[in-house]
């Protein structure tokens, strides 16, 4: 559908056998992240206010998220992929929420396959630097302190989109957070999936390698000793009330995330 920039399900950062100086200087270099990703920013916020702010846009702008930190000195490694490209129809993608990166970079893998969107608070799109962007994206928003609100929005324009053929992508956690406390994960994404007929892949996540910053969230510490880690895991229908499915997913994170410490 889109140009995707991996040739295999897998993905893992190449290693260097030798650094320039020019890459020992950039090395886990904060600034030098911080400018690049600001950079991005600006550029995709005058993309989208002109109306130009498109998939492959999108999918490209991830891309070189992904790649600078790279640079940087951070290492991915993605597995699943093949779970979101062979179901049918719209997908469900459920997972945890570790960091900023994961919305940055989740687009350059998952939307070269499918059309998607994302379920995000409202204060994103109240963001000066972030409100054009995701406005494009058509998201589900929601504004975490009204939980029976926020289930009707993500109810009712859940349905909307996945009958448009749009997956969506949901963290059911309210906040992001280092630590995976499965009681805050809630089961709105598989209630969801349940009501709209349409296939569950769990999302496994480890990406503190990308921290919070003190003033600006989005600006926090690297950290390379951390490697960046994605997995998808096989689809699956929600059947009965969802809750041993819920529980499921709350394994497959837990487990991948036990496996990576």
């Amino acid at each position: 559908m889109y140009k995707s920039y991996f040739d295999s399900f897998d993905y893992n950062t190449p290693e260097k056998e030798h650094l320039s100086l020019w890459d020992k200087v950039i090395h886990n270099n904060r600034l030098y992240f911080s400018i690049r990703y600001a950079k991005v920013v600006l550029g995709t916020r005058k993309q989208a206010i002109k109306k130009k702010y498109d998939t492959q846009a999108w999918i490209d702008s991830s891309f070189e998220i992904l790649s600078f930190i790279e640079s940087a000195g951070g290492k991915f490694h993605i597995t699943g992929m093949e779970n979101m490209i062979s179901p049918e129809g719209p997908l469900l993608f459920i997972g945890n929420h570790m960091s900023t990166l994961e919305t940055m970079v989740l687009p350059c893998i998952v939307s070269p396959y499918r059309e998607t969107t994302f379920v995000v608070k409202d204060s994103l799109v109240r963001h000066p630097l972030f409100k054009d962007v995701m406005l494009s994206r058509n998201p589900i928003v929601v504004g975490r302190i009204d939980p029976r609100k926020d289930f009707e929005t993500v109810m009712t324009k859940g349905m909307e989109l996945l009958s448009k053929g749009i997956s969506i992508i949901i963290f059911p956690q309210s906040t992001r957070s280092v630590e995976f406390k499965p009681e805050e994960f809630n089961s709105l994404g598989v209630k969801l999936a349940r009501k709209a007929g349409v296939k569950v892949v769990p999302v496994a996540l480890k990406t503190d390698f990308w921290g919070n910053g003190k003033i600006i969230k989005e600006l926090g510490p690297i950290d390379v000793s951390k490697h960046i880690h994605f997995k998808f895991g096989e689809p699956f229908f929600v059947k009965g009330n969802g809750k041993s499915e819920n529980q499921k997913i709350i394994d497959f994170i837990q487990s991948s995330l036990n496996e990576w410490q």
